[in-house]
């Protein structure tokens, strides 16, 4: 066995994988995965997966606001996965980062009209895109991660076959 000591500093400054995986590992070693859901998120249980068509149909109406359309492709990103049935955790303060807003508030408005919009889509009140602990974390179904992985691939792979068109108009003139 090795023993790894790291500072506050250096854990800080890692890759978001690599915190993420360093906080995995607590978690798990303190034996608190397995009650997770339940004890830990308690609005696990409202989360409704999102098929990639339900994706797209979110992403339209929050496409407005600029803000929203960022945190929601936070999604996009490989989350930590814990708990029967299994969901994905993202930190509030990694997606205050990578999107550059100003506060934790602004990230929970955004993610609050990623919610509406998603009631709207699947036409029920209740359906929740992403919940919320009491750690700082937001809380996704798998199969909604997956998904929202899915439409960033797709518009990634359609920006880069619009760009090659244009190219080849280009060297056509």
């Amino acid at each position: 066995m090795i023993g790894i000591t790291l500072t506050t500093d250096q854990i800080r400054n890692a890759p978001v994988p690599v915190r993420q995986w360093i906080e995995h590992q607590v978690i798990a070693s303190l034996g608190l995965a397995a009650d997770a859901p339940a004890a830990q998120h308690p609005q696990a249980e409202h989360l409704v997966a999102c098929n990639p068509e339900e994706a797209a149909a979110v992403l339209a109406q929050i496409q407005g606001l600029m803000p929203a359309f960022n945190v929601f492709f936070e999604f996009a990103r490989p989350g930590i996965s814990f708990g029967q049935p299994p969901v994905m955790a993202f930190r509030l303060i990694d997606i205050l980062y990578h999107t550059r807003l100003q506060n934790v508030e602004q990230v929970m408005e955004c993610l609050e009209a990623i919610n509406a919009a998603f009631a709207r889509v699947r036409g029920d009140a209740s359906a929740r895109f992403c919940g919320f602990d009491s750690q700082g974390h937001c809380l996704i179904a798998p199969e909604t991660q997956r998904s929202v992985a899915a439409l960033w691939q797709n518009i990634l792979a359609s920006q880069q076959k619009a760009g090659r068109g244009a190219i080849d108009t280009a060297s056509a003139a």
